[in-house]
Parts: structure tokens; C-alpha cells; sequence
């Protein structure tokens, strides 16, 4: 394909070289034109969606082939812009690095042209949430932000986006992806958060450490003034940094964690829950008073799960180091909208609560669903296998769950990994996929119970991702069933490494 912005015989050299026609990509390149680059973009789909972008990138004036990738014409490019979808070993990258062609990703090329104060959100789950409710509060607390990178799912835009608006936030919060921060050199965040670490994407990474290595990549670029948010429940977190400067503060559910052996730069738990409220304490180092700051009880999160309190944490942490008010972040806690497919509730049908937790696509995300839960629990486990050990589900599912059902491509292996160590709970494989694993939980449901699809699996063994799987699951809750209802805050309405 080519168009106006075409290079003529592929004589003249492109400016900004694009690897991958997806949401990042085509937001780099319209960027890439607005700063008058010459843009070419390449990607291997040519599925009617990717066609469209490249006629719509075409008329702009970009240079856009698809169906193959043309390594002379990207080599030449002064900076090769790459999508996290595109693994470290395709041909197209050994390639570049045979070159010695150093490549970025698409947020490190955003930041260049966002003048604003930057805050990235990593770790293994809670990411998108953290974002989305960061910069809630913020916008809450009297503040210009935006949420964007790595969320999906229509929920915010890629970070180009934000760095198209005129004019740009002044706060960008940013989700950062493993495979995004490996292709990141000069990115440098004014205030970066770490949610959690735990085995994830081994299908792409040869280790765990390496997986780790990349998020690591978020201090890379630290300085003194740098502010860095970490799980103080997880030594791996606090561990993450190393000797990054900057000052590291805390959140964690008990005030005192991370009170045994500080790190260098560490301060105390800046971030808890005292008698079951939400409290901030914030150092002077800092900007704070050092004195507590009550939030909002507990209970009165709209958001489900006792790992979203965490969540809540570190948003309001975040915001108060950024400057918003203490009267926005207690309003913008209140008022935040559940997302869906995270601990999102669906259906409450004759005392039996449905709650889709589809996004949960590794084995840590659905531990931290169980473990987070105070009712008894008919668990729904499957889809693709991606490689992970699942016993450690057995210890999550003991003592909390009634009755487990395993389905889908890994439900061979979850049956075999669990069966033996599951204290005598029930567990039955279903030879189909999610309406049948359903259908076999529907006779068994009381009033009390809560029906949780946290599968710890991938959704492409059957759907395009985990937001189909997460919809079916909805609809399949409420099908059929005269008496079913959205359940309370259902609709008050979360792509990752």
C-alpha cells in the first residue's frame, strides 16, 4: 500500500520507522505526522481492521506496508518505533539487532512530545486499576490528568493519544507493560509505582528473572527527585529498585510493614489502613506534614476484593505527592466506577453473587481474587495454558472455595495439578469450555455463595480476549433466569503485562 506520503521508490529516507498496526502503533504514527515526521509503518496482518488504519494513515501521508517488513527501509529510519506485541526473537528485530539498530517503544516515543509531569504504573496485576484511579483523583483533587499506555480495552488511550492533545495534560499517568519498559532508554518518570511482582508471560520471557529484569527498567533513569511508590508487603518490590535514587514510599494495608529493614532512601508506610479507614501519612521529605490524613472507611470502596484496597493505596498516595486535595482524593474514592472484567459484579440471582474477574489471566491475579474474598466461593478455572505451575491455586482455593470447575484447553492440567491437594473440595473438569463450566456450577450455587470466574489462564483458547470471555460470562449469569438483576454497583462500570 501506498499514498501521498509515500516514498517514491523507497529512495528517500523515513524519519520515524513503526513496527505494528495496532492501537500504539497507529497512535505513534499520527503523532509521528503531527510533528512532521515521514512516517513508515509496516505491519505482517492485513485483516480488514489493519487495512483500514493503513488507509487512514495513507491519506495523512504516512508510507504504510502491509503483509511484510521491509528491514533495509526501517534500519534507515532515525528512530524505529516497535509494539509490545511483537516478540524479542521475530525475524524482523534479530534482524535490527544484527544491525546494532536500537529500537523504542511506543510511550518512550509519546513522553518526548509530553511536557507535563509524568507518573508510570507497572507490576504484575492491579496496574490498570491503579492508573485509571490515579488519575480520578487527581482530576478530583483539582488537577489536569490523564490516564493512558498500556490499559486496552477502550478504557484509555495509548500514550501518543495524550501527547496529541492540545494542549497536552499536565500529568500523564502512564500503564507500563514489562514488554514496553524492555524498549525504553531514556524514560523517566516524576513519580513511578510498582502494584505488585509475580510470576507472569513465562510463554515469552525464558525466566522469571528476566521478566523481573524488564520491570526493573522503571528505574533505569532515576534521579534524587524522583518519587517512587512501592508494595511495602512485597520484599520483592521494595527489592526492585536497588540502588536507584530517589525516595521510595510505601503503601501497605498494615502501618507498619516495612519496618524491619528499610532500604536506602525507604521511607516509612505512607500509605494504610488504620481501624478501617484509608490513611495517608506523608514524610516532609516528601512535601507532606508527617500527620495523618483519614480518607474513607474501607467499606465504603465501590470496588470489590481486598486487593483493590491496595489499589486504593497507592492511587491516593500518588495523588497526594502530586498535589491534589485532600477533599478531591476522599470525593474521587467514593465516586470512582468499578471496571469491568476485574472483580466486576454482574449478577445477584436468589443470594448467589456472579462477579467476572476474566482479566485475571495468570495465577497471581487469581490467587489475589480468592484470597481477597470473605463468602464462600464456586470457582471457575481455564482457558489457554500459559505455562504457569498452578498449585499454587490449591493453598487460594483451601478454606475459601465450595466447589471448583476447570475448563477449556488447561483444564487437563489444572485437574491434574490441584485434584490431590484441594483438602477434599470438589472438583469437576468439564470437557467444554465456559458455558459448560457454568452450566455445572448452577446446580450447586446457594444463597451466600459468590460464583467467581478468575480463571488464571488466557482467554484465547476460545475467545479474542479476556473481554469476550468476561461478557459471555455475564450474559451466561443472567441467562434465562427471570429473577436475575445487574448486582449492587454492577453497572458503575478494567492489557498486560
Amino acid at each position: 500500500m501506498s499514498g501521498p506520503g509515500a516514498v517514491p521508490g523507497g529512495a528517500d529516507t523515513p524519519h520515524v520507522s513503526i513496527l505494528g498496526l495496532g492501537a500504539s502503533g497507529l497512535a505513534a504514527a499520527r503523532l509521528a505526522l503531527t510533528k512532521g515526521e515521514q512516517v513508515h509503518v509496516s505491519d505482517l496482518r492485513t485483516d480488514p481492521t489493519t487495512r483500514a488504519h493503513a488507509r487512514d494513515l495513507e491519506l495523512l501521508g504516512a508510507h504504510v506496508e502491509l503483509g511484510h517488513h521491509d528491514l533495509a527501509r526501517i534500519a534507515s529510519a532515525g528512530t524505529v518505533v516497535v509494539s509490545p506485541g511483537i516478540p524479542p526473537d521475530a525475524p524482523v528485530l534479530r534482524g535490527l539487532r544484527d544491525r546494532g539498530i536500537r529500537w523504542i517503544s511506543e510511550p518512550e516515543y509519546a513522553v518526548r512530545f509530553l511536557p507535563g509531569s509524568l507518573i508510570a504504573v507497572t507490576g504484575t496485576n492491579g496496574k490498570t486499576t491503579t492508573v485509571l484511579l490515579a488519575a480520578h483523583l487527581l482530576r478530583a483533587g483539582g488537577l489536569d490528568a490523564e490516564a493512558g499506555g498500556n490499559v486496552g480495552g477502550g478504557l484509555a488511550p495509548a500514550a501518543s493519544e495524550l501527547a496529541l492533545r492540545v494542549p497536552p495534560p499536565e500529568w500523564s499517568v502512564l500503564e507500563m507493560s514489562s514488554f514496553q519498559l524492555a524498549d525504553t532508554h531514556r524514560f523517566a518518570p516524576d513519580i513511578g509505582v510498582v502494584t505488585n511482582l509475580a510470576p507472569d508471560h513465562l510463554d515469552r520471557y525464558p525466566d522469571l528473572e528476566a521478566y523481573y529484569a524488564d520491570k526493573a527498567r522503571l528505574f533505569r533513569n532515576a534521579t534524587p527527585r524522583s518519587r517512587w511508590v512501592l508494595n511495602g508487603e512485597s520484599d520483592r518490590v521494595r527489592d526492585l529498585p536497588g540502588d536507584a535514587p530517589g525516595r521510595r514510599i510505601l503503601f501497605a494495608a498494615d502501618p507498619r510493614a516495612g519496618s524491619d529493614a528499610p532500604r536506602p532512601g525507604e521511607e516509612r508506610t505512607a500509605a494504610f489502613v488504620r481501624d478501617g479507614i484509608l490513611t495517608l501519612r506523608l514524610p516532609e521529605r516528601v512535601g507532606g506534614s508527617g500527620e495523618e490524613e483519614a480518607l474513607v472507611p474501607r467499606h465504603a470502596l465501590p470496588m470489590v476484593g481486598s486487593h483493590n484496597v491496595l489499589n486504593a493505596l497507592a492511587a491516593a498516595l500518588v495523588a497526594r505527592l502530586a498535589g491534589a486535595s485532600l477533599s478531591g482524593i476522599r470525593e474521587g474514592l467514593l465516586s470512582f466506577t468499578p471496571l469491568p472484567h476485574r472483580m466486576e459484579p454482574v449478577a445477584e440471582v436468589d443470594g448467589v453473587l456472579w462477579v467476572n474477574d476474566s482479566k485475571a489471566t495468570n495465577v497471581a491475579a487469581a490467587c489475589t481474587a480468592l484470597e481477597s474474598l470473605d463468602r464462600p466461593v464456586l470457582a471457575l478455572l481455564g482457558g489457554r495454558d500459559k505455562g504457569e505451575d498452578f498449585r499454587p491455586l490449591a493453598q487460594a482455593l483451601r478454606g475459601r472455595a465450595r466447589h471448583v470447575v476447570v475448563f477449556g484447553d488447561a483444564g487437563g492440567r489444572l485437574e491434574a495439578e490441584l485434584r490431590g491437594d484441594l483438602g477434599g473440595i470438589p472438583l469437576v473438569r468439564v470437557p467444554g469450555g465456559l458455558e459448560e463450566a457454568v452450566a455445572g456450577l448452577r446446580p450447586v450455587a446457594n444463597p451466600g455463595d459468590l460464583v467467581l470466574l478468575s480463571p488464571a489462564c488466557s482467554s484465547f483458547d476460545a475467545y479474542r480476549d479476556y473481554a469476550e470471555r468476561g461478557g459471555h460470562f455475564a450474559a451466561l449469569a443472567r441467562e434465562g433466569i427471570p429473577k436475575a438483576s445487574p448486582a449492587t454497583g454492577a453497572g458503575r462500570g478494567e492489557v498486560s503485562p
